[in-house]
């Protein structure tokens, strides 16, 4: 299982995702799931990736290598919207999992697979996609303005509570930990280190990108402050008189 999540927010956006995949107890690995693709001044586009490692894998090594082949083929360098860019994405999970899917299926393993895609074209305005394991994709909205992949249940709560369209990158990167933090105290498959990225609009160029390890130390204040400051607001809340 994995954690991803990503915003679209009037500042800009977030990305983050946990590196921790698994094939058992026994059988725990680190894989990044975040890939970029940046033109400076012209385009930058991010994608996290959940569910069968080599589906995923494979769908975005055939994005890259069509980049690197100078034609007049749709590619991640020539499409001119990030529409464009979820439609390459979803094409390209078809095309493995009708190649390798049957094969998978013939010893039961799910080929199940998804990506956020997010980022931005010149000429337009920021978007964010959730291509599903189909292929098909929603985007977001001003009502619904961010994302979830794979364990999505104990971090989406705080996102609700929290963060809007409006919200700032400092206040949407500090929700994110903290819904990182509580899916990964909730579940063992959800781990460190975590792979975040924050893009500022109309940049053209990421703003930040860090992978925060088991010692970094905000994220370490950041676990033991929420914990203590969730056991305090739940010791001063009225006891019930029924």
């Amino acid at each position: 299982m994995t954690y991803c999540v990503a915003m679209c927010l009037d500042a800009g956006m977030i990305f983050a995702s946990d590196s921790r995949t698994n094939a058992g107890v026994d059988q725990v690995s680190r894989f990044s799931k975040m890939r970029t693709f940046v033109r400076e001044g012209e385009r930058v586009i991010v994608s996290l990736s959940s569910g069968n490692l080599s589906i995923t894998q494979n769908a975005v090594n055939i994005l890259e290598q069509r980049v690197k082949v100078n034609d007049a083929h749709d590619n991640l360098r020539n499409v001119v919207s990030m529409f464009d860019v979820a439609r390459l994405f979803g094409d390209a999970l078809r095309e493995v999992k009708s190649r390798d899917g049957p094969y998978l299926m013939q010893n039961n393993v799910d080929a199940g697979a998804n990506f956020i895609v997010g980022g931005q074209v010149r000429g337009e305005p920021p978007r964010l996609f959730n291509v599903y394991s189909e292929g098909n994709f929603i985007e977001t909205t001003a009502d619904t303005c961010y994302f979830q992949t794979g364990e999505t249940k104990y971090g989406k709560p705080i996102i609700d509570r929290v963060i809007t369209r409006g919200s700032g990158l400092t206040d949407a990167t500090k929700c994110t930990l903290v819904s990182f933090d509580s899916t990964m105290r909730s579940n063992i498959s959800v781990g460190l280190p975590i792979d975040l990225l924050t893009y500022d609009t109309d940049a053209f160029r990421i703003r930040a990108q860090r992978r925060i390890e088991e010692t970094d130390p905000y994220f370490q204040m950041i676990h033991a402050e929420w914990g203590e400051g969730l056991r305090r607001i739940f010791a001063q809340l009225p006891n019930p008189e029924w």
